[in-house]
């Protein structure tokens, strides 16, 4: 990849439309990571129940999410018009989010779980299409790692008012979960009302249908992101493992939402950087490097038996998210047809959302059956694979003079 002229780029050449759709991310993610933050230890110490059960609850509704995208994604490029499904989905999540502190049993939480994910899930892919239209090639990484750093920092915030608030309310999970509804409709309202839509060119839309068949038109290199992006996915078990795990080595119930907090600082001041670094040298090696970071922080929290020890590896884990997630997003705007990005985004997340789902149940079953120990080696050995791969098609691709992955 060419590097780009320095006026062409830094954070002043990201589109304002970016930059609040970033908010938006910002403010949902605080409503969130409030109550994802402490749903996991809730569901184990106060309900009772198994890892096994949450790892299928997690894997259960992130899947959701990421298999909707799929659809949502179509239908945007069928509509041309990427704003009105990406507030439906911020909307529908906003207006699930009181069933959690009116929810008495695991039945209804894992009911609004699920709910709450198929929002996610409608906004996703058309969201992510519409960076892609609002953001020039020149600065495309470093909009999509803003808005991913963004994203981040509301993931940060939210578990830090968890323990804030926990603390001063003596364990009150429900009245967390209710402060959690209050920017969740910030949210809604900043997508609704402040994001503009950029005009895109209509000719064909009315006489457009949805077709597989559009799907031959994506390149092979499509769906070399959309392979690797599964088998890393398939690495990347749900956080709640990261959670259960700082729990295991004696942390204390308040202050267990703490534990992404730390991952999500390493993962909001990595992902700008990672982005705007991907735009200047090409995304395969930064990739690459962020792939071997999840090796390292599975290996490190497989034998970590005190609480610095889990923190570094957490660090690592979020060090890892920054170095890949917003490239990933990247890549497949990068590699797919500008008229199918909706669609191209939809099949990325359905792969990610079957290997998540794969992830999070095989998890839970290592943690109920061996413990946390063989959790996170299976997690580096499937790792190790993913990038041994993605290697060898960089070489490959290098050899054979065609541009590598990114």
């Amino acid at each position: 990849m060419a590097p780009i002229e320095p006026e062409s780029s830094g954070l002043r050449a990201i589109p304002r439309g970016v930059w609040l759709l970033g908010l938006v991310s910002l403010f949902m993610d605080v409503s969130s990571e409030m109550i994802h933050a402490l749903l996991p230890v809730y569901l184990v110490a106060v309900l009772g129940a198994s890892a096994l059960t949450v790892g299928f609850i997690e894997g259960i509704a992130e899947a959701t999410a990421m298999i909707t995208k799929i659809f949502s994604g179509a239908l945007s490029d069928w509509l041309g018009r990427r704003k009105l499904l990406a507030a439906i989905g911020y909307g529908l999540s906003a207006f699930t989010k009181p069933i959690f502190p009116l929810a008495s049993t695991v039945d209804w939480l894992v009911a609004a779980r699920f709910i709450d994910r198929v929002g996610k899930g409608i906004r996703g892919a058309p969201r992510d299409a519409l960076v892609a239209e609002l953001s020039p090639q020149a600065v495309r990484g470093a909009s999509y790692g803003l808005r991913q750093s963004l994203d981040t920092v509301g993931a940060f915030l939210g578990p830090l008012l968890a323990i804030a608030l926990m603390a001063l309310t003596h364990d009150n999970f429900t009245l967390v979960f209710w402060v959690a509804v209050l920017p969740a409709f910030l949210s809604f309202g900043l997508i609704t009302f402040a994001v503009e839509e950029p005009n895109r060119d209509a000719s064909g839309n009315n006489s457009r249908r949805l077709r597989l068949s559009d799907a031959k038109r994506l390149p092979p290199a499509f769906w070399t992101v959309v392979a690797a992006a599964a088998v890393l996915t398939l690495a990347r078990f749900s956080e709640a493992f990261l959670l259960l795990k700082a729990r295991d080595v004696g942390l204390a119930l308040a202050l267990v939402p703490g534990v992404l907090v730390v991952m999500n600082i390493a993962y909001a001041l990595s992902a700008y950087p990672a982005g705007a670094l991907s735009d200047r040298l090409g995304r395969g090696g930064v990739l690459l490097s962020g792939v071997a970071l999840l090796a390292l922080a599975d290996l490190v929290l497989a034998f970590a038996g005190t609480l610095p020890g889990v923190a570094l590896g957490t660090l690592i884990w979020g060090l890892h998210m920054g170095l890949t997630q917003g490239l990933l997003a990247a890549l497949v705007a990068d590699t797919a047809p500008e008229d199918l990005r909706g669609t191209a985004f939809g099949i990325f997340n359905l792969a990610s959302g079957i290997s998540l789902l794969l992830a999070s149940l095989i998890a839970g079953a290592l943690w109920d059956v061996y413990g946390p120990t063989m959790t996170f080696l299976a997690g580096a050995a499937i790792t190790l694979v993913a990038l041994a791969g993605l290697a060898l098609i960089e070489w490959r691709d290098r050899k054979r003079g065609r541009a590598p992955i990114g």
